[in-house]
């Protein structure tokens, strides 16, 4: 029988370069980047009066680098964004070890969100410009961004500046989906959500089994070439439509009758 390693992922310390964490070509090198070089937070800075007394705050940079990942993940509530980084090593990263407490969190999405909202706006456009934004990305209950602004690149000021109008709508359900969380506490609703998806990936990696078994060999076509499968109508055919090819399926006609005039 066979032996392997055991792969231990108990709880232990490690030595490790933070900046390493954050790999080039991702998103959250990106959103690193961007609120480090190239946007500007200036605007934050009229929001703090600590110049003389009062405790140092955090760098609101840092705060959005956190919350604007959060989204990324799925994850709205502030409870579980200080989770996050105090556990996840990309958020420690991006913190830089710095674990904000979730009423800071909290506070920062209610109070600044105005402001917020246009640097999210900015780094979204910039970061779906370069297809760093997938499908699996900001699946916030049914909150969709715009489709992926690469595709994009050519057009009418106004057809950029619509664009940017639904990002900035997309962005403004985000932060009230965030501050409606902070609000029922979604420390529940977060644990059954992640229930429902270990659930949903065990429903579809069983479906592609079954279909597997039921389909031990590729369909013919006409000329020998193999013929792709659909596993939810494995009839349907294909047709060219103005925007690409999307899939047809096997029509069922309806019964006619004579007419009773």
């Amino acid at each position: 029988m066979a032996r392997y390693k055991t792969i231990d992922t108990r709880p232990r310390f490690l030595a490790l370069d933070l900046a390493a964490q954050l790999l080039p070509g991702t998103f959250e090198h990106a959103l690193n980047h961007l609120l480090d070089h190239e946007i500007d937070l200036s605007g934050f800075d009229a929001r703090f009066n600590n110049d003389d007394t009062g405790a140092s705050a955090y760098p609101p940079g840092m705060l959005l680098k956190g919350v604007l990942l959060a989204y990324s993940r799925g994850i709205v509530a502030s409870r579980a964004i200080e989770r996050a980084c105090r556990e996840h090593v990309t958020f420690i990263a991006l913190s830089g070890d710095s674990c904000p407490h979730f009423t800071t969190i909290a506070a920062f999405v209610s109070g600044l969100g105005e402001l917020i909202g246009k640097v999210f706006q900015q780094v979204l456009l910039i970061c779906d410009a370069q297809g760093l934004i997938g499908r699996e990305m900001f699946a916030i209950d049914g909150v969709k961004l715009p489709g992926n602004a690469s595709k994009e690149r050519s057009g009418t000021r106004a057809e950029f500046q619509h664009q940017a109008q639904k990002m900035h709508a997309a962005v403004q359900r985000m932060l009230e989906r965030h501050r409606q969380a902070d609000v029922d506490d979604a420390q529940p609703c977060l644990r059954a959500g992640q229930t429902r998806r270990i659930e949903q990936l065990h429903r579809e990696a069983r479906r592609i089994r079954e279909w597997l078994a039921e389909h031990p060999e590729d369909r013919q076509g006409s000329r020998g070439a193999l013929r792709k499968s659909n596993r939810t109508d494995n009839d349907s055919a294909k047709m060219a439509a103005s925007k690409g090819v999307i899939s047809k399926a096997t029509p069922v006609w309806p019964r006619w009758t004579p007419s009773t005039r």
